[in-house]
């Protein structure tokens, strides 16, 4: 089975449970609610034959860039995020790119999975789970 190729750029439809989520990472009550009120859009380069992806965030308040290589672990700077650092890996699990992110806070990762022209992503940390959708541009 081929796996998708993400590449694009997605702006966010809905999301839910993005307060909940945030507060498990010990995010402050004011970004929370700042971080709450964005709609990013994510810009995805995913390179199949070599396994390179850069997935960036984009809001009017903070930008995220990840840039990793499917199956390998590395260092994740989540600075921007919640001021941490852990270890983090990233590759398929059936047609679902997942992210385990290994650090102090349990259960920490993600899912992005396409479906049509929507990209889904679960957000985990702590037992707490936000989702967001975003569409694809055309």
């Amino acid at each position: 089975m081929s796996k998708a190729n993400m590449t694009g750029t997605y702006h966010m439809v809905s999301q839910e449970n993005m307060d909940s989520y945030l507060s498990a990472l010990d995010v402050n009550f004011a970004l929370r609610k700042v971080v709450c009120m964005l709609k990013p859009t994510k810009q995805i380069q995913h390179d199949p034959s070599t396994g390179h992806m850069n997935i960036k965030t984009i809001t009017t308040f903070k930008n995220f860039d990840m840039d990793f290589y499917l199956g390998k672990e590395f260092t994740e700077d989540l600075q921007a995020v919640d001021g941490r650092k852990c270890q983090t890996t990233v590759d398929w699990q059936g047609d679902k790119l997942v992210c385990e992110q290994k650090g102090e806070k349990k259960g920490r990762g993600w899912t992005h999975w396409l479906d049509g022209n929507h990209l889904h992503l679960e957000l985990r940390a702590e037992g707490v789970t936000a989702k967001q959708v975003f569409k694809k541009a055309d």
